[in-house]
């Protein structure tokens, strides 16, 4: 079919192994990408422009090319595969269009307002303590001693001030127990 001293193999080989084994290997693609015809497609195309390549393929002690391209084939959709998997997950257009633009402030800003209205709700002692926590900034020491209560207090009003604002934010779940987990509150 084609000689071993061509760079690439003659127009008319190749045409005739599309023609007597191409429907074969679509077939076998086919199954190799669970059903995907495109995959499948750019697959048989990749294992014809491998047999152009490698005119000394047909030059090979079988009387087929069947089991060389069957070969090629099943080694390229095994790569293709495996460089699908190791790329992260698509998603779709719709995944997206419901995610929030994070450059708009509208999101942050309903939930500062949502974040301020519950601690409105809050008892006189516990909003005391964590606006000086989380608005203000100051350690529990420092709110402490600005209190004038000791720090276990302001620990745990802390604790049951955000415990009252789980409940009344909708969607929010503090990481964990404890002040320093529950950063989030204060960073809306």
């Amino acid at each position: 079919m084609a000689t071993a001293t061509a760079t690439t193999t003659d127009e008319r080989a190749l045409a005739k192994l599309q023609r007597d084994h191409g429907p074969a290997l679509f077939g076998f693609l086919l199954g190799l990408t669970y059903g995907d015809q495109q995959r499948a497609e750019d697959l048989v195309q990749e294992t014809l422009v491998r047999a152009w390549l490698h005119p000394e393929a047909f030059d090979g002690p079988y009387e087929s090319m069947r089991p060389w391209l069957f070969t090629v084939a099943r080694r390229l959709a095994i790569d293709a595969r495996r460089s699908r998997l190791a790329r992260p997950t698509e998603i779709g257009d719709g995944v997206l269009a419901a995610t929030p633009d994070p450059a708009d402030a509208t999101e942050s800003a309903v939930a500062a307002l949502d974040v301020r209205a519950a601690v409105r709700e809050l008892s006189p002692e516990h909003r005391a303590v964590l606006v000086r926590l989380y608005f203000h900034g100051l350690t529990v020491n420092e709110a402490a001693a600005d209190l004038g209560i000791p720090a276990g207090t302001v620990k745990s009003r802390s604790h049951y001030a955000l415990r009252q604002l789980g409940r009344c934010l909708p969607g929010y779940r503090p990481r964990h127990a404890g002040v320093a987990g529950s950063r989030a509150v204060a960073a809306q």
